[in-house]
């Protein structure tokens, strides 16, 4: 089975044992501060299973209306950063997909287990005798998981198949600092886990201390990648085959070995895993940066560079290897098809990258030349500082000499410099709060946005009429998001002329100017807001040149000259009569 086959399988089967499907959501949580990227289908669950929401009532912001059902299904695409630097062995990825169905109070084990079985046996065609199960054996908290084990040996798997694993391995969750969790029961083929069902009986506390469920929950995780590999390539163990053998993977990597002069298939890995992650990263919306989400994508991209130059891979690779890439997903992640705003920051990054990778690698070996077995933090961070190579990319450049880094006093030194940019950001705003922590790269590039979303929504009602308004607004460091009412699709050409008079107008360097009115005097002079009924008495109003009339309470950029250019990421409906858009600035 191919792998899209494989998707609809999942979908279609626990859709007809009563789930609705749900699309799974950006690669950038929105309204999660416990994790900078989705890490697990049930993350945009999380409030259903700790009851802090109702799915019958309660608005789920990825499709703007109620989930309608306690079972759901999904599948998410996943970024999982720890696993970086493992990316290129038999089974690591940085970017993965995971099958979910979760139940929030309307099955458990016994509903479960058999049905998760149905799948992998008849589904799947994985054979009962090639099953191992785990199941949670018990500490001084929790007993041994006795229902689980009831249940599977009544479907037939024998008693050599189960293996009894500790907290560490079979007690799932939560995600970030806290949340909900429980034990689990795992299923393994040829030694590689393929789903994991977790039975959410508990809510962790920031103090790791557990509180019982008001209403017990099902959170299910199958490793797409992994399950292709066992329903692909049945005997994948004995031909020490992994995960870049599927069909997901081994067309990028044949392309990279065909055009490569040096032989690699670590590098090779790493090359796809690193480059298709990028893809995905900027297609949600994410630039490079070097701050958190942003520094994570400058990292991969720099990586998939340093191994280009490795394997010799040829030096405009970049538009085969994502039609590619577009080839295996695009049924299911159509975002990726922005083909040509991506390969632009892609290249961006990389041609910056470049520029000082040749004067600092010979800066760096020629360090290397003079050090003994451990290059000290100062130095590390000098090429940091300098040449921009990321800390990673010192310590693999010297692991090729046997030359390790001294980490600790690299950090050191970081800190050092945090500390001193952090003074000298209080010394030169008085110290009085930084005024909206502007000298912070981050909230600045948040009030870029904040009035770039201002302007798109005055592109909008002069493009398709008056009659638009602000339905639902959020902004990160790497995009803007704006929800707003309209019945249909907006046009190429629409998105084209919307795009093209917000840059006009920043080309216009209006001068952004603010006061402060009483909301019905503010009413008469014509300034306009999003949510009139819950303005207080005194708002603050802002002028953009004589074309942006607003009540907001800022804060904004001074004229508009300082944001840049405007683009357009993704024009998509967000629910019924409503549509958004996700723009960033360059």
């Amino acid at each position: 089975m191919k792998s899209f086959e494989i998707r609809e399988k999942f979908l279609k089967f626990f859709e007809d044992h009563g789930h609705t499907i749900v699309p799974g959501s950006s690669l950038l949580p929105e309204g999660d501060t416990n994790a900078l990227f989705s890490v697990a289908g049930m993350q945009q669950f999380k409030p259903y299973f700790s009851g802090a929401k109702d799915p019958l009532v309660d608005i789920h912001p990825n499709i703007m209306k109620p989930l309608g059902n306690i079972n759901i299904v999904s599948i998410q695409k996943c970024l999982r950063t720890v696993d970086i630097d493992s990316v290129g062995d038999s089974s690591h990825l940085t970017m993965f997909e995971m099958l979910g169905n979760f139940s929030f109070g309307g099955y458990f084990k016994k509903e479960m287990i058999p049905m998760g079985f149905e799948f992998i046996t008849k589904y799947l065609n994985i054979p009962v005798e090639k099953l191992t199960i785990s199941l949670f054996a018990g500490d001084e908290l929790i007993p041994f998981d006795q229902e689980s084990y009831d249940i599977w040996k009544s479907i037939g798997i024998k008693e050599d198949q189960f293996i009894r694993c500790g907290r560490e391995d079979n007690f799932w969750g939560p995600v970030g600092s806290e949340g909900p969790c429980g034990p689990c029961t795992e299923v393994y083929v040829g030694g590689i886990e393929i789903c994991n069902f977790v039975f959410n009986e508990f809510y962790m506390n920031s103090d790791k201390s557990l509180t019982p469920l008001i209403k017990k929950g099902v959170d299910t995780g199958w490793g797409f990648e992994r399950v292709l590999l066992a329903a692909q390539l049945p005997d994948f163990k004995e031909n020490k085959l992994t995960v870049y053998h599927t069909d997901l993977f081994q067309p990028l990597i044949e392309y990279l070995n065909s055009n490569s002069k040096i032989y690699n298939e670590t590098s090779f890995r790493i090359i796809a895993d690193h480059f298709k992650s990028a893809i995905f990263l900027i297609a949600d919306g994410l630039t490079p940066s070097n701050t958190e989400r942003g520094y994570i994508l400058r990292r991969l991209i720099r990586r998939v560079v340093n191994y280009q130059k490795k394997v010799e891979l040829k030096n405009n690779f970049e538009e085969e290897l994502i039609k590619i890439i577009q080839g295996v997903y695009n049924n299911f992640y159509p975002e990726i098809n922005n083909t040509d705003f991506i390969l632009e920051i892609y290249r961006k990054e990389k041609d910056k990258f470049l520029n000082t990778l040749e004067n600092g690698l010979r800066e760096l070996h020629k360090i290397f030349e003079k050090t003994g077995r451990i290059l000290d933090g100062k130095t590390a961070f000098y090429l940091y500082e300098s040449f921009g190579f990321p800390l990673e990319m010192i310590i693999e450049e010297g692991k090729e000499l046997n030359i390790s880094v001294n980490v600790e006093e690299f950090n050191e030194e970081f800190k050092k410099h945090k500390d001193i940019s952090r003074a000298g950001a209080e010394q030169k705003f008085g110290g009085h709060g930084l005024d909206h922590n502007l000298s912070d790269e981050s909230s600045l590039i948040k009030t870029k946005l904040h009035t770039a979303t201002h302007l798109l929504l005055k592109a909008l009602q002069e493009i398709l009429g008056n009659s638009i308004y602000q339905k639902g607004s959020d902004i990160n460091e790497e995009r803007l998001r704006l929800d707003f009412p309209f019945e249909r699709k907006i046009t190429e050409e629409e998105l084209k002329q919307i795009e093209s008079l917000v840059n006009s107008k920043i080309q216009e360097e209006l001068e952004i100017n603010c006061n402060n009115l009483l909301l019905t005097e503010a009413q008469n002079q014509g300034y306009l807001g999003s949510f009139m009924t819950k303005y207080p008495e005194n708002v603050s109003v802002y002028n953009m040149g004589d074309w942006s009339k607003e009540i907001c309470a800022g804060p904004h950029v001074k004229n508009t000259k300082e944001l840049g250019k405007f683009k357009i990421l993704k024009e998509e409906s967000s629910s019924a009569g409503v549509r958004r858009i996700k723009a960033t600035l360059k």
